[in-house]
Parts: C-alpha cells; structure tokens; sequence
C-alpha cells in the first residue's frame, strides 16, 4: 500500500486527492487502508483535511458489510466537506446489481435465466444488504456518477468501452445511466449490467484508450472492476499497489479485496494539478 514519512504526510495529506475501488462489503480492511494514508483515524473521522478521495464503486456483494461501508463513505463525505476536502464516488455494476434485485426482484433477468434477485444472490450479494437497504440508501445509489474527472485524471468503475453506448460525453453519459437507475424499465437494466460485463479494454488496444480519453477528458484513465491479480496472476494477498499499464495512462486500483487481497490506493501525481 505505501508507506509515508511523518514529514510525507503532514505535506500530502492535505491537498491530494487519493483513489480506491471495489471495496465489496470488507469494511475492516477499507478502514485500515484509509487509516494507512491518514485519511481517517481510529474513530472513523476524517482526517483529511483538503485532501480528496473517490471511491470508484463496488460498495457490495461478498463481503459482510457493503451497507456499513456505504455509511462510512457518506458520513465522510459530510465530514471532509466541513474542512474543504471532498469525498467522491461513484456507481459500479455491484450496487447496480443489488439495485435491481431491489427494484425488481423476482423479475425475470438475462444475466443467467433466472431473476434479479438470484443473478444478485449468484454474484455474492449478502441477505443483510438487501433486508436493510433503506429508500434513502438506494436513492444515494442511484444518483452517484458513473464517470468523473478530477486533476485530468478520468474515473470509471470498469476498464471498458461500453460506456460509449450512453454518450459521447462525460455529462451524457452520466445522465442515461442515472436515467435507467431512476427507472423502471428493466430492459435498460439488464442492458447495463449486461454492458458492465465487459473488461480489459484498454489491456492491448492502446488506440481504445486515447479515443475513451479524447471523448470524456483527461489525461489518464484510472479505474477498478478487474482485480490486478487476475490480470498479474499473482496471489490477491501479494497485491499492495494500483497496476500501472497502457504507457502510465492506465492505474487499475482494484486490489482484490474480495479475493483476500488488502485493495490498494493510487495518489494522483502532482501534475495532475495542472
């Protein structure tokens, strides 16, 4: 993961902005992770001060506590706004998924024949979430971004082109796959978690890249949904630092953490302030 001089951090800590993902329900170790880069402390406050920190989705499935972690995550977001930080996030096909077996249950899917609520069951998702998943909740949900940018450096959950399908820009984009979660169109639904399928993108075809960057902005794309470990074939355990490929214009920080892995963070470089 890192580690910081005590000198580091006091000069760091305040003014840059740090990336996770894919956090699936292990709130223990997302803790330890955001305690390991003084961005919170033992009590679970910010600590931050105007630091940033975006969270690129998979709040759920797998581990225990994906409603815990979504509360962390909000409760800071209040929290780093009182100091002028911020805290970001954004949608990824998990919370979608448990979405929809919220929204639609039952309902028959495409993911694998059955429903939504089995293809959530199938994928990890844990009873709690859903028996405790308030209106308010799934509101928060549906309304994060699936793309940000910040720093010239562009956000997405999944290292994949299908974003293409919902814009051409960034603001577009953001606005149709909010539009399906507001919806009740379960079509749309199963189109976007069928799109969210999709992985490796950027892995070979370089020229993808530049087009995906020179739609939506920024100068590097930096995104979770494929554990590095599985793109590395090292254990998940091993993985303690963002995969960096694509010429340095790709980070995947997905550290695997439903896997065993401990997840990893990445800090914007300091041309990104540029």
């Amino acid at each position: 993961m890192g580690t910081f001089s005590n000198e580091e951090r006091l000069a760091v800590v305040m003014t840059e902005t740090y990336v996770i993902s894919d956090i699936h329900g292990y709130l223990n170790s997302t803790r330890t992770l955001l305690q390991d880069i003084d961005l919170i402390g033992s009590d679970d406050t910010w600590t931050g001060g105007q630091a940033s920190l975006w969270v690129l989705g998979d709040f759920f499935d797998h581990g225990p506590a994906g409603l815990e972690a979504v509360q962390l995550v909000r409760q800071l977001q209040a929290q780093a706004a009182a100091v002028g930080g911020k805290v970001g996030a954004l949608i990824g096909n998990h919370d979608i998924l448990l979405l929809a077996a919220y929204r639609f249950g039952q309902k028959s899917s495409t993911g694998s024949g059955g429903t939504f609520l089995t293809d959530w069951q199938e994928s990890g998702g844990v009873e709690s979430d859903l028996a405790n998943l308030t209106p308010e909740i799934a509101g928060w949900l549906a309304n994060l971004p699936a793309l940000a940018l910040t720093r010239q450096a562009l956000l997405a959950h999944a290292d994949g082109i299908f974003y293409f399908r919902y814009g051409k820009t960034m603001t577009t984009v953001n606005r149709t796959i909010r539009r399906v979660l507001h919806s009740n169109d379960y079509n749309a639904w199963n189109c976007l978690l069928d799109d969210f399928g999709e992985h490796r993108a950027f892995l070979q075809y370089k020229t993808a890249l530049e087009v995906f960057l020179d739609s939506y902005g920024g100068h590097r794309l930096v995104h979770g949904h494929t554990p590095i470990s599985k793109i590395t074939n090292q254990p998940p355990e091993t993985i303690d630092s963002p995969f960096i490929y694509a010429g340095g214009r790709c980070i995947n920080v997905d550290g695997g953490m439903y896997l065993g892995g401990s997840g990893c963070f990445y800090r914007l470089p300091d041309e990104e302030k540029r």
